[in-house]
């Protein structure tokens, strides 16, 4: 069995005995910095998702590294659109940007399932049988 496989055979099996602990065991398993494990293609589905203001707020406290990658993935003007947007917003909350981030999240969690997206090392493909 891969990890993966395991992880969520794992997961199944308590989640018939405490649904709510699942839910903040999954929500502890993938944070927002994985969305870099995402390849380009990956990176475009999740953003066809999600609201500028919302992706905005959740870039706030994001690496360097992760703002880069997801400008790459928007056509010119739309990272331009975002980048004035974060500077015009002034300060915020952290709760309301770790909200934002968590939302994003669980957008990548929902393609994942679905598969639409494959997060690196996370998928099938790299099984070996």
């Amino acid at each position: 069995l891969s990890d993966r496989a395991t992880e969520m055979g794992i997961l199944e099996t308590l989640e018939a005995e405490d649904p709510d602990l699942v839910e903040q065991i999954r929500r502890l398993m993938f944070v927002f910095e994985d969305i870099l494990l995402l390849d380009d293609r990956g990176i475009q589905a999740v953003l066809k998702e999600i609201e500028n203001d919302e992706l905005a707020l959740a870039l706030k406290t994001a690496s360097e590294e992760m703002k880069e990658k997801i400008f790459h993935n928007m056509s010119e003007r739309a990272s331009q659109l975002i980048k004035e947007e974060m500077e015009y917003m002034g300060p915020v909350r952290l709760s309301d940007v770790e909200a934002a981030q968590q939302r994003i999240v669980d957008v990548v969690r929902r393609l994942e399932d679905a598969g639409e997206i494959i997060l690196q090392g996370r998928g099938e493909a790299d099984v070996v049988v």
